[in-house]
């Protein structure tokens, strides 16, 4: 039985030993593609400025969830330096395209079309969405968990 309880807590607990995106927060962060409004996208041309990468999919409630304080904190904090990049894990082009629009989200998005296999998080290791990244003005990472009070963490790194 005791064998048991523990197999039970250590299946509990497997998801949280997954493999996580560990990104060298010691360099800039390396980041270009082409965006679905097919725009060249090279976070290096953004230092200087706070930029939040946002891995998200419009399939996704959490992420659909975090929209309303993203765009928020755009309007409040684009005039002040603050740029976002978002990395889309959908795979249909036109819900992308139709969700943004609606939604006012004008800043670049990366769509390559693979769902979970998308280049950009498979390569950081995103292994669960929504996942915010703040990107200091020295184009080092700040954060891998923005999401929690995005707004407070902006202001702050702008300063």
């Amino acid at each position: 039985m005791q064998k048991l309880f523990l197999l039970t807590v250590l299946f509990c607990f497997i998801p949280l030993l997954a493999a996580k995106a560990d990104p060298d927060m010691t360099k800039p962060l390396d980041l270009k593609f082409t965006s679905v409004s097919d725009k060249a996208v090279d976070i290096s041309n953004l230092r200087g400025k706070v930029v939040l990468v946002d891995f998200w999919a419009t399939w996704c409630p959490p992420c659909r969830g975090e929209v309303p304080n993203v765009v928020a904190a755009y309007k409040k904090y684009h005039d002040k330096g603050f740029e976002i990049i978002g990395i889309s894990l959908d795979q249909d082009k036109g819900a992308l395209l139709a969700f943004t629009k609606e939604h006012d989200m004008t800043w670049p998005q990366y769509f390559d079309g693979k769902g979970w296999d998308n280049k950009i998080s498979s390569s950081f290791g995103i292994n669960s969405i929504p996942a915010m990244w703040l990107v200091g003005k020295d184009g080092k990472l700040i954060s891998t968990d923005a999401r929690e009070d995005l707004a407070g963490n902006v202001e702050k790194a702008l300063k």
